[in-house]
This record gives C-alpha cells, structure tokens and sequence, in this order.
C-alpha cells in the first residue's frame, strides 16, 4: 500500500467519523461529506503517478475516471431530487389529507396496526423520510397523550424504513441499487415484501402491549384552504404525483431508460398541469403552490451530502480498496447473511448511505443467477438489511432522526424500550428471506 493510499483511507476513515458525530460536533454532514470528498480526489490526483501500475491501471485517467464516478453518482442525485420536488407538490396541495380520514379509530391498539401498514404502505411509495414526517403530523391530530404518541412514533419509524426496503423507490439505498443495476423492481418487491412486513408486523404485536383502552382524540380545529384550486384540481395533482411515482419502475421496464429519466417526467407533467391551474392567478398570489416556489424547499444539503458520499466512496474503488475488503470478507466469513447482517446493524449507528455505497463498490457483478448476479441474495439482502437496520437505533435512519426531532424522544428512551424490539423484527425478517430462498425460489 502506497503513502498515498494509506492517506486517502484515513482522510475517508476521519471524514466519515465526524459524520456520524455530526450530533457532538453540531457540524453538518453535507459539509464534511464534500470536505472529505474533495481531499480524496486531491490526494488521488497527487499521487495517481506512483499508484498507476500497482494499484491502478496502467492507462487510467483522473478525468475519465471523475467524468464516469461523477455520471453514476448524478444519477441518484437527479432521481432524489425529482422525487422530492413531486411529494413536496402532493403534499402542499393536501394530498396526504385523506390519510387522516382512513386512520380514524376508536381504539388504541386498532389505530396502531393501521398505521403500521399505512406508514409501511405510503413509504413504498413516497420515501421513509417524508412519510414519517406525514405520519407523524397526522398522529398528533388522533393521539393527545404524549406518552401514548411516542410509543406509535417508534413504529412509524420502524414501518417506514422496513416498507421503504422492499420498494426500489422507497429508501435511499435501494435507489442506489436499482440505479446501479444490482435490483429490479420486481425482483425486490417479491422477494423483499414478505421479510419486510414481518420485520414491521412482529414489532408491532410487542408494542400494542403498552397501548390499551379507548382513544381519546384531540379537538378538532379548523383549518385554513391551503390553496384556491377546487378539491377536484388537488386529486388530478395527488394522482398525477403518486401514480407517477408508483409508474416510474414501470417506465424504466418498457424503456429501458435511466429511472431519473422516469422521474423527471413525471415532474415535467405535474410541472405543466399546476402551471395550466394557477395560469389566471397572480404571479405572486401567496395561496399558489408553484413548483418554482417549491423547488426552494428541497433539502439541498442532503443532495450535497449524497454526492460528498457517493463520490468520496468512488475514490475508494478506483484504488482497489473496496475491492480488496469484498475478498476479504468472502474469504474470512463468507456467509451473505452474516455479512449483510453485520453491515445492517452498522447502519443504526453509521449513515447507511456511505455503507451502500461501498458494499456496491465491493463486489463485482457476477452473472446472473449467482448470488452477485442481478436481483442476487446478496443485493436483496443489502436492501433489507440496510434499509430495517436503521430502525434499531434512533439516529440510524432519516425517519428516526426526523421523528426523535418532531416528538422530541430521547435517544435513551428509544434504546432502552424500542432497541430490542427492532432487533427482534429485523432478525425475523432476515429468517424469513432464508425459508423463501430455501424452500420456495
């Protein structure tokens, strides 16, 4: 190993420490994910000249290679942001409304299974992030007991992530797989689904023992229009936006076309129609919910923070690094269900992002059917894994982070009464996908 590559493995090792105590430190993620990002590709560019011939190939080109990493990179970017823009549409214009209606119950243990599979549903759909934040403000209308609240909160968090992994749309990293051509829609919603609901459906049988008797639900109060459109104009807005989320798998099929590419149609239509709405309205009319007006709204450190990630990541391939670490683990474990297994329970406490990323920058594609292969037990496995493992620990995902801040849980309180029972849903489901690929695929 060259100096300089033992330097890019500590400037990787020391950025991605700060990431996780981004808490501590009160540093944004965004900023040391492009911090560390920039001094990897320095030090590559430094030291690619001694490197070429032992670990990089003999013609590789620092351009070429930052042109290619940069490529694969925007193709999660520009899906992310498409899809972000769409819900953050939907949900300005009271789409998510309608939720709140088919929650309604008279019990506490009844509303509880039915936002589990809400939750689980709409995160499919949308992405655990947003539905946990939809969820959660629609709790806060039904539940008035604050220590009741909580206990439906830990759910939402487990739900959204366990629904979130067997969608290719519906987590951050399985985007990442199905971009990267790991997955497929079908595959990883046939196979995934099952483990999936019981990683949700056996945590929420444990947890409906703190939750008896009636529900008590809060005073309604009226609520300002959110806009002047018509209540028919918000459900062509909500179906054009969520069945275009649900089409876009569908599209990328029939054309074989990047899923960005699906997703930034569906955002050109809806961008068209609300522009046909608010034509006759003032250019300024505060009611209007014009998609200019919501692109301002995207979390853009996110988007800078995956892009630090994914190309800081890629420093680490081009060096061998990864790959070398993939051999390692083959060869001293072996075992995709412990490796996988580990790699989930890491992502509680670690970004699963940055995780991803390098798993997939690990292993090479092997041929199909193989457990590398296309829709492989490995891949499968890395997006359940890492999409329920956040679940175990509060700031082990985006729902939990975005929950724990809404609700202001404590990260003890999660730990000491939410941990376990996370863990207990997430090794059902890994057990679960074991019996499907034993006896049935």
């Amino acid at each position: 190993m060259t100096s300089f590559t033992l330097a890019i493995v500590i400037a990787f090792c020391f950025g991605y420490f700060f990431i996780a105590i981004e808490s501590v430190t009160k540093i944004n993620k965004a900023a040391i994910a492009i911090l560390m990002c920039v001094v990897c590709w320095t030090l590559l560019a430094l030291g690619h000249v001694d490197m070429l011939g032992s670990i990089l190939p003999e013609h590789w080109e620092l351009g070429e290679s930052i042109e290619k990493n940069l490529g694969e990179a925007g193709t999660t970017l520009f899906f992310l942001m498409g899809a972000m823009t769409i819900v953050e549409i939907v949900d300005q214009h009271g789409g998510f409304n309608w939720v709140r209606g088919a929650l309604n119950s008279k019990t506490k243990r009844a509303l509880l299974w039915k936002i589990a599979f809400m939750t689980a549903i709409l995160s499919a759909v949308l992405d655990n992030l947003t539905t946990s934040i939809v969820m959660i403000m629609i709790l806060r209308k039904l539940v008035s007991d604050k220590k009741d609240r909580i206990w439906f909160a830990s759910l939402v968090i487990i739900a959204a992530n366990a629904g979130g992994a067997f969608s290719p749309i519906g987590d951050v990293t399985t985007i990442m797989l199905w971009n990267g051509k790991m997955i497929t829609a079908l595959g990883v919603i046939s196979e995934i689904i099952i483990p999936s609901f019981v990683a949700f459906i056996v945590p929420a049988f444990v947890l409906q023992m703190h939750l008896k008797g009636e529900l008590v639900i809060p005073e309604d109060k009226h609520e300002a229009e959110i806009s002047y459109i018509t209540q028919m104009e918000r459900k062509l807005i909500f179906i054009l936006g969520v069945g275009g989320l649900c089409s876009v798998p569908v599209f990328h099929n029939l054309t074989e076309l990047p899923p960005f590419m699906g997703i930034l149609l569906v955002l050109a239509i809806l961008w068209t129609v609300t522009e046909i709405i608010y034509r006759r309205k003032e250019e300024h009319d505060p009611m209007a919910k014009r998609v200019t007006q919501m692109l301002t709204r995207i979390d853009m450190s996110t988007i800078l923070f995956f892009l630090g990630i994914l190309m800081a990541v890629a420093t680490l391939s081009e060096i061998g690094v990864l790959r070398a670490l993939g051999e390692w683990l083959d060869q001293e474990i072996g075992n995709h269900y412990l490796v996988t297994g580990a790699i989930g329970v890491l992502s509680s406490i670690v970004d699963n992002v940055p995780l991803v990323a390098g798993a997939m920058k690990m292993y090479v594609m092997g041929a199909a059917g193989t457990d590398f292969g296309v829709d492989g037990i490995f891949w499968q496995l890395l997006a359940y894994c890492a999409g329920v493992g956040g679940s175990m620990l509060i700031i082990g995902s985006a729902a939990g982070v975005v929950v724990m801040g809404l609700e202001k849980i404590t990260f003890g309180w999660y730990m000491k009464n939410v941990t376990w029972i996370a863990f207990v849903g997430y090794v059902s489901g890994i057990i679960v996908y074991w019996l499907e690929k034993t006896f049935l695929f």
